[in-house]
């Protein structure tokens, strides 16, 4: 399971620490792909093969087309010696990855985020919208 919050910087390379307890649950590749509002997808490997397959059995209209979607963006990943991983120029683009970058787990995958944009997702959610989402899970 993958939970936590890691503030990283992007270098001029496009390497990335990720960070170890990440690494550990992530195997030793895994895929990293566009997802909604300007983050990346990091996904453990049986993780993209249960999404495959979901989007496979699943009676969407539009399958082939959210699959096509989801994996031409999709970079396999391999964390170096120091623990980075290399995230190509349009992933990067995409998420608007330039300098300083926040990484957050999220059950079963990891979130990459230029932390100016989480950091805004963040404050845009009251507390009480907070406290409100959390009350519904009646723990």
């Amino acid at each position: 399971m993958f939970f936590g919050r890691y503030d990283y910087t992007i270098d001029a390379k496009g390497r990335l620490n990720f960070p170890a307890k990440f690494r550990d649950a992530m195997g030793e590749s895994f895929v990293v792909l566009e997802w909604v509002d300007s983050c990346l997808f990091a996904l453990p490997m049986e993780e993209v093969e249960r999404l495959a397959d979901k989007l496979e059995s699943d009676e969407l209209m539009d399958s082939w087309a959210i699959s096509g979607d989801l994996f031409s963006t999709a970079c396999e990943v391999a964390p170096d010696k120091q623990g980075r991983i290399l995230l190509p120029a349009e992933l990067r683009a995409y998420a608007g990855l330039e300098k300083d970058v926040t990484i957050i787990g999220n059950r079963n995958h990891a979130e990459i985020w230029a932390t100016e944009v989480w950091n805004a997702r963040r404050a845009a959610v009251t507390n009480d919208q907070r406290a409100e989402r959390l009350r519904k899970l009646h723990l």
